[in-house]
């Protein structure tokens, strides 16, 4: 068993708490998705104190290797983590701090974690920090009161959590001509991960399994589909944007369309399958 995995087990035997050389120090399990293998990689991290204690954040400071961690490589090609604290499991966004408040934390994280500094004098490299910012579906709105239950449930969950989604998008700053900044293509990256999944699920599992039982509707899974992929068509022109340095009106714009399109979608979706979907439940 290699270290890492085994400090992992203890932690998650014993809520969070370890012993060895990180006897009484804050950890977290981080877990992120291969930027190419797409498979999931968990790893014991530091969880440095934020100002004020708020907020939760992790340096990829690698010892002070001139190569980012492969974590770190991950959430930039996939921000959707999973973050354990020994008390709680939840889903964040994982965002980089960029600029003037990238040195604020850092130099905050120093004064409480000194070793942090020794790590950046060894590497021309600057340390990122990165700031994991809960979804709100970590938030509790699986365990909203009056919430429905079943596939049906689950799926007006999912969508609800698309629709904030896109909603907060819209809302976050966007110049006309500066590069996408960090909070902007995380957020827009996750959120077209969590698209990509929740689509990939409905065209393999649940349509199939649906259209078996309902012959009728095969013709609208077909069409559900075909949307699916003109949204995947939008979303990668997003993707292209942010990956190639574009600027942020550009990115805006196809947000407001991706927002079109899936929003429809949505609606056209939760209006033939959720009476089907409550039917079986009966």
């Amino acid at each position: 068993m290699s270290f890492n995995q085994a400090v992992i087990e203890e932690f998650r035997a014993n809520a969070g708490r370890v012993g060895g050389p990180f006897e009484g120090a804050g950890l977290i399990l981080l877990t992120t998705t291969g930027a190419r293998s797409g498979r999931e990689h968990t790893t014991p991290l530091g969880r440095p104190r934020g100002p004020g204690g708020q907020g939760m954040y992790v340096v990829a400071s690698a010892g002070g290797s001139d190569r980012h961690p492969d974590w770190y490589r991950n959430l930039l090609a996939r921000p959707l983590v999973r973050v354990e604290t020994g008390t709680e499991v939840y889903e964040a966004v994982a965002v980089p701090a960029e600029g003037a408040r990238r040195e604020e934390l850092f130099a905050h994280i120093v004064r409480e974690e000194p070793g942090y500094g020794e790590y950046q004098r060894k590497t021309r490299r600057v340390i990122p920090v990165v700031e994991l910012q809960r979804t709100h579906e970590a938030e509790g709105a699986e365990d909203a009161e009056g919430a429905e239950d079943g596939i049906a449930g689950m799926l007006t969950r999912v969508h609800g959590w698309l629709r904030a989604q896109i909603a907060e998008l819209l809302r976050l700053p966007a110049g006309e001509s500066a590069p996408v900044g960090m909070q902007l293509r995380q957020h827009c990256l996750a959120f077209c991960q969590t698209l990509e999944a929740h689509h990939t699920g409905e065209d393999t599992g649940l349509f199939p399994w649906l259209a078996e039982r309902n012959p009728q509707l095969a013709g609208f899974f077909r069409r559900l589909e075909e949307e699916h992929r003109d949204i995947e068509r939008t979303q990668t022109r997003i993707a292209g944007l942010i990956r190639g340095g574009g600027d942020q009106a550009a990115v805006r714009e196809e947000l407001e369309a991706l927002s079109r399109e899936l929003l429809a979608h949505l609606d056209r979706e939760e209006a033939e399958l959720l009476p089907v979907l409550r039917a079986l439940a009966a």
